[in-house]
């Protein structure tokens, strides 16, 4: 039988037994399961979260799986969240996970409740409307957004998504390893905000690599 101190033992050294076992009580949800819900489902799904609930209409594609980690190519056509869950579960045999095969607006109105909601979608107006969601349900959420070679975090709190100027931009291009650098800043403040550890709220977070390569990172505070 896996023991919790076996599977866990690097973060509990990090931490502690208490901390740890914390982070079963905890629950979240993750819209999307594209690029970024793929690698936040890898590196969330396996620190100890008790419940991780995953959100996407949308099936596998071939054009998805270059960036998309969680899938191979016999997963084309099958439902992202259902084959993102299942992968999750085949991880960690500690945390319990369940697919929701709609889209937001269709999930926003089930009577879940949720300590954290991480975005992971691809679209401004879903943002707003989880922004709303989280708002109006009083629970904190992180967004996330990439193209090309740069990619923006916020953790938000006190302030609104509507500072954005919400349109129908599509991203272009993107690169695999910005994607998941991205959800991995992402996924380290969702986790240290489940910890019970200090996270800077209400701050942007943009990298980008400039014309040199070179990695900037610029850091902007969001009015309330």
């Amino acid at each position: 039988m896996i023991k919790t101190e076996d599977y866990f033992n690097r973060q509990i050294q990090l931490w502690g037994e208490e901390t740890q076992s914390s982070l079963q009580d905890k629950k979240i949800a993750i819209i999307g399961s594209g690029g970024l819900g793929c690698s936040l489902a890898y590196a969330l799904g396996t620190s100890g979260i008790g419940e991780i609930d995953i959100v996407d209409f949308d099936t596998v594609g071939l054009h998805n799986i270059h960036r998309q980690i969680a899938f191979t190519l016999a997963d084309e056509n099958y439902y992202k969240a259902e084959v993102v869950a299942k992968v999750i579960k085949s991880k960690n045999p500690f945390v319990k996970t369940k697919a929701y095969c709609m889209d937001f607006e269709d999930f926003k109105i089930l009577d879940n409740r949720y300590d954290l909601i991480l975005d992971a979608t691809d679209n401004l107006q879903t943002r707003e409307s989880i922004d709303n969601y989280a708002k109006e349900l009083n629970i904190p959420w992180i967004y996330a957004s990439v193209e090309a070679f740069n990619g923006q975090v916020c953790f938000f709190d006190k302030s609104s998504f509507g500072v954005f100027n919400i349109s129908n931009h599509k991203p272009a291009g993107i690169t695999a390893p910005i994607v998941m650098h991205i959800a991995s800043l992402q996924a380290n403040l969702a986790l240290r905000y489940l910890a019970g550890l200090s996270v800077v709220k209400d701050k942007l977070y943009y990298l980008y690599f400039n014309s040199d390569g070179e990695l900037i990172t610029q850091k902007f505070n969001m009015p309330s």
